[in-house]
């Protein structure tokens, strides 16, 4: 288990170190242009490709989607209360306490630990965050009133396109969706090294404060993702993916959506780091809970 864990979550910190290295070089870097070129071609592309190429059936889809909508939705108001509470802007830390890192951590991790059909499963859970962050998350970011003016994002249609393709049960023309999956692997690894270039100036006061909502982050998941499965009579395998998917740490889009909407998006990188530091022993204790 150690060994797959590392190779997953390895890469996340080779990369962003490399976007440290370079910010400590003094070496330019157009973080804007990147963010443009990945939020207008690569996310779309990559969210498109990733979603619209999933197989499952309709049984499975309905059950994990709804429970997943509950998941979020859940999640989402304990999280408002609680940044209320402690006077802590909604607008910024709201989407990083929503979505986790559901896909390029979750699905190998539940691929591990449950297999092909955790896998199933996990793909469902991943796919309806994908989406509700790509309308939701860029919506509070962007902090429009008027949601109609999300349509100018090009997410937001490959998040229609895919979800059109994925309720049909087919696929997309073999040329369209390898072009799209091309153009979206240059995705993760650009927001990978931008993440690393806003951590440039760390320091350990900055890693102690992001420890406390890393840790709620990472709670709240796991708790309303324990409570989810219990309302929704989850068993098994089902239950375990739903719980280890709701309990990812911050996903790096939400670096990105705050990156690209000025909404402190130096804090929310602090997120993405600390959380995924914390995983390497919050991961390995829910999976020994869930048996």
């Amino acid at each position: 288990m150690i060994g797959l864990f590392l190779n997953v979550v390895a890469p996340v910190f080779i990369i962003a170190g490399l976007g440290w290295g370079w910010f400590r070089l003094k070496i330019h870097y157009d973080s804007a242009t990147i963010t443009q070129l990945v939020m207008n071609i690569g996310a779309p592309c990559l969210v498109f490709s990733t979603i619209s190429s999933l197989t499952v059936s309709k049984e499975v889809l309905g059950q994990m989607g709804a429970a997943t909508v509950v998941t979020i939705t859940i999640t989402a108001v304990s999280a408002f209360i609680i940044l209320k509470l402690m006077r802590k802007s909604v607008q910024a830390l709201i989407p990083p306490l929503i979505f986790g890192n559901t896909g390029n951590m979750g699905l190998p991790i539940c691929l591990f630990a449950f297999g092909s059909e955790g896998l199933t499963f996990a793909v469902i859970v991943f796919a309806v965050y994908a989406l509700s962050m790509m309308v939701i998350g860029t919506w509070i970011y962007s902090g429009v009133k008027n949601p109609l003016l999300l349509l100018r994002s090009p997410i937001i249609y490959a998040c229609i396109l895919s979800l059109v393709f994925l309720i049909l049960g087919e696929q997309p023309p073999g040329f369209i969706l390898k072009t799209t999956r091309l153009l979206g692997q240059f995705t993760i690894p650009l927001m990978l090294f931008t993440l690393g270039i806003s951590l440039g100036n760390l320091s350990v006061d900055v890693l102690l404060r992001a420890v406390s909502t890393s840790s709620l982050k990472i709670g709240l998941g796991f708790g309303v993702g324990f409570l989810v499965a219990e309302l929704f009579g989850l068993t098994g395998i089902a239950r375990g993916a739903l719980i280890l998917q709701s309990s990812m740490p911050v996903a790096v889009f939400n670096y990105l959506l705050a990156n690209q909407f000025e909404r402190n998006s130096k804090e929310v990188a602090e997120l993405v780091f600390v959380s995924t530091l914390m995983s390497m022993i919050s991961i390995p204790l829910i999976l020994y809970f869930l048996g």
